[in-house]
C-alpha cells in the first residue's frame, strides 16, 4: 500500500503549492494503484485492461477513469510512484549520514534500493513495452533519461570529484565510465543471478570492495568535504524528485 505522506509540490507563479498524491484523499483511488501493480507484475503492461483493473480493485470501470484519464496514464504514474520511492529512500540516507554518498556505500545503496522496487527493476531491464510506453509519452522518456544508472552516474561523479571525495589522477570520465560499468554489471548479476556465476554471500559487500579499490583518493576524506558534497547530493536528487511530482501530478485527472 502506499503511505500516507503528503509529497511537496512544485512551485507556481513564486509560491509553493502542495498536490497531493491522488491515493492519499481516496481510498479507491489507493486500490486502482494496488491492483494495477499487480496486474502489471502478472502480466506485463500490454495484456493489462481498464475493465480488469477495476474487477481486481473492486470498482467500476468508470472509477477508474475518475482519478486517470487513459490506462496509459494510470500505469505511468504508478511507475513514477515507484521513482519517487527511489528517490526519497536514497535522499533520506544521505540526510541521515553525509558519508554515504562516498561510493563505496552510495553504488551498493542504489542498487538495493532499486531492486525493492519490481516495477522499476522490470524498466531498467529494458522490457520493451515498458520502455515504449515511457518514451511514446511526453516529459516521460526525459524522466526516464534523468533516472538510469547511467544517468546517476553522470550526475553525482561530478560533485565527488569536486570535492576530492574520489581520486583525481584519471580524467573524470575515465572515472564516471568505470562506476557506470561496475554498478551495472553487479545490478544484473543481482538481479538475476541464475544468469550469473556462483556468487558471493555478501554481494554489497564485494561491491562495496570492488569501488573502494578503484575510485578510493590516496588520504581519506575530511567531514567538510563529505557533508557539502552530500548537501549537492540531495539537491540534485531533489530536483529530480519534483519533475517526478510534475509528472504525477500531469497523469492524474484533476479533482473537484
Amino acid at each position: 500500500m502506499y503511505s500516507a505522506v503528503h509529497a511537496p509540490g512544485r512551485e507556481s507563479r513564486g509560491r509553493a503549492q502542495v498536490t497531493p498524491l491522488i491515493e492519499h484523499q481516496s481510498r479507491k483511488a489507493a486500490r486502482i494503484l494496488d491492483s494495477t501493480r499487480e496486474l502489471v507484475l502478472d502480466h506485463g503492461v500490454r495484456k493489462v485492461t481498464v475493465t480488469e483493473i477495476a474487477r481486481v480493485a473492486g470498482v467500476g470501470k468508470g472509477t477508474v477513469y475518475l482519478y486517470w484519464p487513459t490506462k496509459e496514464d494510470l500505469i505511468l504514474g504508478l511507475f513514477a510512484r515507484d521513482l519517487l520511492t527511489f528517490l526519497d529512500d536514497a535522499i533520506a540516507s544521505v540526510v541521515a549520514d553525509p558519508a554515504a554518498v562516498l561510493p563505496r556505500r552510495f553504488g551498493p545503496l542504489l542498487i538495493r534500493t532499486g531492486l525493492r522496487l519490481p516495477l522499476a527493476r522490470r524498466l531498467y531491464r529494458s522490457e520493451a513495452d515498458l520502455l515504449r510506453l515511457f518514451t511514446q509519452q511526453d516529459g516521460y522518456g526525459e524522466l526516464l533519461d534523468r533516472t538510469t544508472p547511467s544517468a546517476m552516474c553522470q550526475a553525482g561523479m561530478p560533485i565527488l570529484h569536486r570535492h576530492r571525495l574520489i581520486r583525481q589522477d584519471r580524467p573524470l570520465l575515465d572515472l564516471t565510465y568505470m562506476v557506470h560499468a561496475v554498478t551495472t554489471g553487479f545490478l544484473t548479476a543481482i538481479a538475476d543471478p541464475d544468469a550469473a556465476p556462483p556468487g558471493p554471500a555478501d554481494p554489497d559487500a564485494v561491491l562495496a570492495d570492488t569501488l573502494a579499490q578503484l575510485l578510493d583518493p590516496p588520504a581519506a576524506p575530511e567531514g567538510p568535504a563529505i557533508a557539502a558534497a552530500g548537501a549537492e547530493t540531495i539537491e540534485v536528487m531533489r530536483e529530480i524528485r519534483e519533475a517526478v511530482l510534475e509528472l504525477i501530478d500531469r497523469s492524474q485527472t484533476p479533482q473537484q
